[in-house]
């Protein structure tokens, strides 16, 4: 995850590209990424932008599946889950405590979410502690002094949770605290469920009387009511003073573990079916500082020995779901487990002047922290942190299989390249069979997976459906280790659905390279969302999933063990359009100047734009940079990234744009934008992008840029004058520098509105197919399955998950406004038609005869 308050990247609805090497590009975009809760936006047929003519043709789509050519096998590990604690996903998520601020840690010397409570004439007041605490781990606790206790008056503490607490009629508590008496304190503590009144009593306990040092006390609650925006409340009505710390509550847990995780998430992620578990981070894992980072010793053990940290996402944890918990979790779901682990360089860090980045020689002991971490899971329970682990209530090993060096590092190459070797290195010297993960395809020691990660608009995800095909089979395995629609994606929408189903597809077609892939963020607390969109949404009380959830989990629940090929043809026949729009001029961390811009008609016959600018126009539109007429010439002088001037209008097209530019400083080159419909949809060529190292046409489509057609070497040279051609006819675009051809290419339509991927589940015999519609039409499918070893019955279980609009979301209020449906139908065999609902998409299982 990209951290939008990051000092190496920042990311504001724009995208950064990272070169990685041998071709290989990792994107990361996103939206408004900010605490602000996003509101579903607006949304178009994504896949109509090309399609502006009249269909010519109405035949149905065919789509023939031949089981006598089985293809690759699919990877047993294809689709996971990665837990990262951000948007409160664990503390106030996951994690089922029910109280905040248990251990009073989350502020200095404040209080913060803790409240003084009384009842009938008691008075008193509560405070933050520092004195006398009951161990290392504890920086801080809460006195409670009563001052009177008059006609029967009580005077405490109370906590309304994580924004609210619910409590069930007839469900049992788990309360645990410690608790020690001031020297002028001899009575008992009250624990009470009490009504936001504090006039009605749900359930309560009274400890024996205190001592004078700190003791754990445990109870039972048990509700008599329902209510979601209940107290708890430990209160006494004798004078005096007395100190609370590690204050906590727990509802039944999932699969009943203690100090375990909250049932109706848990059992989400469950469903899912992942095949593995990707723990801490993310961002998390880094910190903003070095004293912030993920330290996993700190997170075993009795939780009042755990001592928390800030979180990266602007609050803190108490690493109650830490890693023992995580390895737990990953067993109980049948998941591999998968650690990240920190490589020294903190999200705020700079290496380059040593602030909060740990200096290269003094890197070993992060990687003796990650060969320990590896031994707390697998070893045995004669080795130092095996005995740990067999302590904590585990003596059998967790058997750990991968481990991640590093989060996102790929943006610190020069630094990663140094680090990730050491690492390597010392892991598979001791622990040969572990497969280590980098962040990126060229870091200076073998690379057996990758981790790439995409956050885009859904035509984007569409339009890469068919990525993986090409990719070097002789490369290192893919991890998609993040992935979503985070453009035009609303607060989750079936748009975003949509993109994601498509792209998924062509994972799974390529499992044989793309062994792993996780969608991100998993969870979001609707009160913190620091991240949008997710695919889990709660609060207190209740949860859903967005459809992006259950996209997940219908992959994960129908993933067969071999791809069956598949081949689509027919459909309506559509006459492309035109590529058309404005033109513009830009650059990016680079001062620039453009001259003698002229656009005219491909036939020449009409001149659209012609500026010397030997004064201001007035035509051009500017975003960004500082641009100005100077002695004959367009002039930006920032160096700003993602700087544009447009002009002209958005129907136009076949024409042929001319100009002189050169670069007189910074980084980059120069960017010469055609197509241009509005801000986030245009063309643009890259002269010396990526470091001043590569030519490149680009399309942005909703904000998210891809590659058009192949890179090329290129640099840009500070102060010479470049003469610019760009021809756009048709579909055709070429890009002349100095009169040499540097680019041609036709551009291909979005791709869809079918995808889909085909597999055989072993175990049952069925043939699973997996279709998505992303049009808004009703699509007519003819499938023919030949090869088939056993008939096909007539009868198939058929899935759907569909919406009646793009921008259809879920809520709190409606959890289940598009989920899936499940139906059979009765004319399946060999050949059947079967018409793909709108907005939708499908799983169909056929079975073999019996």
């Amino acid at each position: 995850m990209v951290a939008n308050n990051g000092k190496w990247i920042k990311l504001t609805g724009a995208i950064a590209t990272v070169a990685l090497g041998a071709g290989l590009a990792i994107y990361y975009g996103g939206g408004d990424n900010g605490k602000e809760e996003a509101g579903p936006a607006s949304q178009t047929d994504q896949t109509a932008e090309q399609q502006t003519a009249p269909e010519t043709a109405s035949e149905p789509f065919q789509l023939t599946i031949d089981e006598s050519k089985p293809g690759i096998s699919i990877s047993p590990t294809l689709y996971g889950a990665f837990f990262e604690d951000i948007n409160h996903a664990g503390d106030g998520g996951l994690y089922a405590e029910m109280l905040m601020n248990r251990s009073f840690e989350n502020a200095a010397l404040s209080t913060e979410n803790w409240s003084l409570y009384k009842s009938g004439d008691g008075e008193g007041f509560i405070e933050i502690t520092k004195d006398n605490l009951m161990n290392k781990a504890q920086q801080q606790a809460l006195a409670v002094t009563v001052e009177s206790n008059a006609n029967n008056g009580w005077v405490g503490a109370e906590n309304g949770g994580f924004w609210g607490l619910s409590v069930t009629k007839g469900k049992t508590y788990k309360v645990s605290f410690y608790a020690k008496a001031s020297s002028d304190f001899n009575g008992k503590l009250r624990v009470s469920l009490e009504d936001a009144g504090r006039t009605v009593t749900y359930a309560e306990q009274m400890t024996e009387a205190l001592t004078n040092d700190w003791k754990l006390y445990t109870l039972a609650l048990t509700s008599d009511t329902d209510d979601t925006g209940a107290k708890f409340v430990i209160s006494a009505n004798e004078t005096g003073t007395f100190a609370l710390d590690v204050v906590s509550m727990f509802p039944e847990t999932w699969n009943n573990r203690e100090n375990g995780l909250r049932v109706d998430l848990a059992q989400m992620v469950a469903d899912m079916k992942p095949s593995f578990l990707r723990f801490p981070g993310g961002c998390f894992i880094e910190g903003a500082t070095q004293e912030d980072a993920y330290y996993w010793k700190e997170t075993v053990g009795p939780i009042a020995e755990r001592p928390g940290h800030n979180n990266l996402w602007g609050y803190r944890t108490t690493d109650g779901l830490g890693f023992h918990e995580f390895l737990q979790w990953s067993e109980d779901m049948g998941a591999e487990p998968l650690y990240v682990t920190n490589v020294g360089i903190s999200h705020d860090g700079d290496p380059f002047t040593n602030v909060s980045t740990t200096p290269i020689e003094e890197l070993g002991t992060w990687i003796q922290d990650a060969l320990d971490a590896i031994e707390y899971a697998n070893g045995s329970v004669t080795s130092k942190w095996g005995a740990v682990r067999a302590a904590n209530g585990h003596p059998e090993p967790f058997n750990l299989k991968y481990i991640e060096v590093g989060n996102e590092n790929n943006f610190q190459m020069s630094e990663y390249v140094q680090r990730y070797p050491l690492f390597y290195r010392a892991i598979k010297e001791k622990y040969p069979n572990i497969t280590v993960i980098s962040n990126a395809d060229n870091a200076g020691e073998k690379i057996e997976m990758v981790d790439e990660h995409y956050y885009f608009a859904p035509q984007w995800f569409m339009n890469n459906a068919d990525k993986y095909d090409s990719y070097d089979r002789s490369g290192p395995d893919i991890y998609v280790g993040e992935y979503a629609v985070t453009i035009d994606a609303g607060n989750g929408n079936m748009a975003a659905a949509l993109g994601e189903a498509a792209f998924m597809t062509g994972m799974e077609r390529n499992s044989d390279i793309v062994k792993m892939a996780s969608y991100a963020p998993l969870f979001v607390n609707v009160n913190d969302r620091r991240w949008n969109p997710d695919a889990i949404v709660f609060d207190h009380a209740s949860s859903y999933g967005t459809p992006s959830y259950y996209v997940q989990m219908l992959f994960g629940q129908n993933k067969g063990d071999t791809l069956v090929p598949g081949t689509l043809t027919g459909g309506p026949k559509t006459e492309l359009a035109s590529i058309n729009g404005g033109v513009g001029v830009g650059s990016w961390a680079t001062q620039v100047e453009y001259d003698d811009i002229k656009v005219t008609s491909t036939d020449g016959s009409k001149v659209l734009l012609e500026d010397s600018f030997d004064k201001d126009s007035g035509t051009w539109q500017t975003m960004n940079g500082e641009w100005a007429v100077q002695d004959g010439s367009y002039v930006q002088s920032s160096d700003q990234t993602d700087v544009r001037a447009t002009t002209g209008d958005v129907d136009w097209s076949n024409y042929t744009m001319t100009m002189r530019a050169r670069k007189t400083g910074g980084a980059e080159g120069m960017l010469i934008m055609f197509a241009v419909k509005d801000s986030d949809n245009y063309y643009w060529w890259n002269l010396g992008g990526w470091g001043n190292t590569k030519s490149a046409i680009e399309k942005a489509q909703s904000g998210s840029k891809s590659v058009v057609g192949e890179e090329w070497p290129l640099r840009i040279n500070d102060g010479q004058w470049y003469n610019i051609r760009v021809e756009v006819a048709g579909r055709a675009i070429r890009c002349y520098l100095d009169d040499q051809l540097i680019h041609e290419v036709t551009e291909e339509p979005d791709a869809g509105p079918i995808f889909h991927v085909t597999g055989i589940d072993q175990e049952t015999g069925d043939t699973i197919i997996k279709l998505v519609n992303t049009s808004d039409k009703q699509q007519a499918l003819n499938i023919n399955v030949a090869g088939t070893q056993k008939p096909i019955a007539e009868s198939a279980d058929v899935i759907t998950l569909q919406a009646d609009s793009l921008d259809a979301e879920n809520s709190l209020m409606e959890p289940t406004l598009i989920a899936p449906v499940s139906s059979v139908i009765d004319n399946a065999g060999e050949s059947f038609d079967y018409a793909l609902e709108p907005y939708s998409i499908t799983v169909i299982r056929l079975h073999p005869k019996k």
